[in-house]
C-alpha cells in the first residue's frame, strides 16, 4: 500500500521554482526539528528537576537524619503526583494531532476539559497525602522520623492541585511546539522562588522581629508549594498575552463544565498513560520504602543516586517529549512516512544521548557524589550504586523514547502491560529476591540496594525490548512506511 500524498520534499520545492524567483525555503532535517524542541523542554525539565537536586543537597546538610525523612515522603509525593500527571498528559497527543489537522480551536476546548480532569484528579490525591498512615505502615520508617514526614505530605497535599494545572498548560504549549513558554517559567519559578524559599524554610531565618523555624524537609514542601502556584498564575497570564494560545481560544469560550465524551476521550488514553508512568514511578517508590528497611546510610545513599538518575532522566524524556509533538503533529495531518521518520529519529538521538550521557557520570562519579554530601559513610553507600545508575540510564533512554513514538499514534494500553510486567515483576520481584535472598543463595554483594538497581537496570532493557516489538507490529499493520524503516527495520531502529 502506498503513502498518503505529502507535501513535496525540500529539493523537489526548489526545482519547481520558475526562473528568477528564490526557491522555497528547505524544510528543518528531522533532526534539527526535534532538536528545536527539546533543548527548551530539557531546560524546563532541569528547572523543575533541580527542585528535588536543591531538597536533596540543601537536606543532606540540615541536621539529623533529614534526607531519609525526605526520602520517604519523596517517594509518597512522586508516586501519587506522577501517577496522576500521567492521565492528564494526555491532552499533549489528542491536542498535537488537532493542531497537526489545522484545528486550534477544537484543540483548545480539549484543553478546558484537561483542566477539569486535572481538579477532579486533585481531589483524589490530596485525600491520600493529607492521610499517609498506609504509607508509614509499609515503609515502616524511623518512629522519630514520622512526624516529619507527615508534615512533608501535608505541605505536599497544598502543592499536588497546582502541579497538575500546570502540567496540563505545558503538556498543551508543547504540543503546539511552543515549549519556550514553559520553559521560561519553569526557569523563573527555580531561581526567583524556589533557591530562596528552600534557604529560609530549611534552615530558618530571622526577618526582623520575625522569625522563621528550620522546618527541614517539610520546608522544602512548602516551598515547592508555593513555587507551584506561582507557575499556575504565569501560565494563566501566558493564556492571555500569547499568541499561539489565543489562537486556540481557550479563554474566549466561556464557561463550560466537564463534558461526558471529551472526559472519556482524555480517559481513554489518559489512564493507561497515567498508569504506566504510575508503575514505573512506583518501581523507585517501593525501592525507597523496602531499602529503608536497611537503614538510613542505606536509604541516603539510593536518595543521592535516584535523584541523580532522574536529573539524567531529562535528556531522554525531552528527546521522547519533541518526538510526540512532531510525531503527532505529522499523523494529524495525514503524513504517515514523515510520521515514522521522525520517530526513527528520536528513538536514535535517544539512544546515543543515554548512552553518552551514562558514560560521562560515570568519569565524574566522584566529583558528583560530593556535591550531593559530606558523609563518608553516605558517599560510599552512593558511589557502591553508580556503575548500575549509569547501566541504569542507558535503558531507560531506548525505553522512553520507543514509548514516546507510541503515545503520539495514541497507543498506551500495551505499553502499560508491559511496564507492568517488566518493572513490577522483574524490577520489584526479583530486585526484592536479590535484596533479601530468603534462601540464603546469594552472594552479600548482590544484597541491599544493589539487589533492587540491578533488577530495576534488568527491567528497563526488557521493557525497550518489549516496546520495540510493539511499534514494529503498529508500523507493519500501518501504510506508508518509508524504505528501510517500516517492515524490515522498525524493531531494530
Amino acid at each position: 500500500m502506498t503513502a498518503p500524498a505529502e507535501p513535496p520534499s525540500a529539493p523537489a520545492e526548489a526545482l519547481s521554482a520558475t526562473a528568477g524567483q528564490p526557491p522555497e525555503p528547505a524544510r528543518p532535517t528531522h533532526a534539527h526539528a526535534l532538536a528545536r524542541l527539546a533543548w527548551p523542554t530539557a531546560i524546563g525539565q532541569l528547572a523543575t528537576m533541580s527542585f528535588a537536586v536543591l531538597d536533596t543537597v540543601m537536606v543532606g546538610r540540615a541536621p539529623g537524619h533529614e534526607l531519609a525523612a525526605l526520602a520517604v515522603g519523596g517517594a509518597a509525593y512522586i508516586s501519587i503526583f506522577v501517577g496522576l500527571m500521567g492521565v492528564v498528559l494526555a491532552i499533549g497527543p489528542i491536542a498535537g494531532q488537532l493542531i497537526g489537522a489545522g484545528k486550534p480551536r477544537e484543540a483548545g476546548a480539549e484543553f478546558r476539559q484537561a483542566v477539569w480532569l486535572a481538579l477532579l484528579l486533585s481531589v483524589a490525591g490530596c485525600a491520600a497525602l493529607m492521610f499517609p498512615a498506609p504509607w508509614i505502615a509499609f515503609a515502616q520508617p524511623d518512629p522519630a522520623l514520622v512526624p516529619r514526614i507527615v508534615s512533608q505530605l501535608h505541605w505536599l497535599a497544598l502543592a499536588l492541585p497546582a502541579g497538575l494545572l500546570f502540567a496540563v498548560w505545558r503538556a498543551f504549549a508543547n504540543a503546539l511546539a511552543r515549549p519556550r513558554l514553559p520553559m521560561a517559567i519553569q526557569v523563573a519559578a527555580l531561581l526567583a522562588l524556589k533557591l530562596p524559599l528552600n534557604a529560609v524554610f530549611i534552615f530558618g531565618a530571622e526577618l526582623g522581629p520575625l522569625k522563621l523555624p528550620a522546618l527541614g524537609a517539610p520546608g522544602c514542601a512548602l516551598a515547592t508549594a508555593i513555587c507551584y502556584w506561582g507557575q499556575c498564575i504565569a501560565a494563566l497570564v501566558a493564556l492571555r498575552r500569547a499568541p499561539a494560545l489565543r489562537d486556540c481560544a481557550i479563554l474566549g469560550g466561556g464557561f463550560e463544565w466537564p463534558r461526558r465524551a471529551a472526559q472519556l476521550r482524555l480517559l481513554k488514553l489518559g489512564l493507561p498513560m497515567g498508569a504506566s508512568i504510575l508503575v514505573e514511578v512506583t518501581g523507585f517508590t517501593f525501592m525507597a520504602l523496602f531499602i529503608s528497611r536497611f537503614g538510613p546510610v542505606a536509604l541516603s545513599g539510593h536518595q543521592i543516586v535516584g535523584n541523580l538518575g532522574a536529573l539524567m532522566f531529562i535528556l531522554p524524556f525531552s528527546i521522547g517529549n519533541a518526538t510526540t509533538t512532531l510525531v503527532a503533529q505529522a499523523i494529524g495531518a495525514g503524513q504517515a512516512a514523515r510520521a515514522r521518520a521522525l520517530g526513527v529519529t528520536g528513538m536514535r538521538a535517544g539512544l546515543i544521548g543515554g548512552v553518552a550521557l551514562a558514560a560521562v557520570v560515570w568519569l565524574l562519579r566522584e566529583q558528583i557524589v560530593g556535591l550531593y554530601t559530606r558523609d563518608a559513610e553516605i558517599a560510599a553507600a552512593a558511589l557502591a550504586l553508580l556503575p548500575l545508575v549509569a547501566l541504569f540510564h542507558a535503558g531507560d533512554a531506548i525505553q522512553s523514547t520507543t514509548a514516546a513514538v507510541l503515545r503520539a499514534h495514541k497507543i498506551a494500553t500495551a505499553p502499560m502491560l508491559v511496564n507492568v510486567f517488566a518493572m513490577w515483576g522483574v524490577g520489584i520481584g526479583a530486585g526484592a529476591w536479590l535484596a533479601f535472598d530468603p534462601q540464603g543463595l546469594l552472594p552479600v554483594a548482590v544484597h541491599g540496594a544493589t539487589g533492587f538497581w540491578i533488577a530495576a537496570a534488568v527491567s528497563l532493557y526488557v521493557t525497550a525490548a518489549l516496546l520495540r516489538l510493539l511499534l514494529a507490529a503498529t508500523w507493519r499493520a500501518r501504510p506508508g512506511a518509508p524504505s528501510g524503516i517500516g517492515r524490515r527495520r522498525a524493531g531494530m531502529t
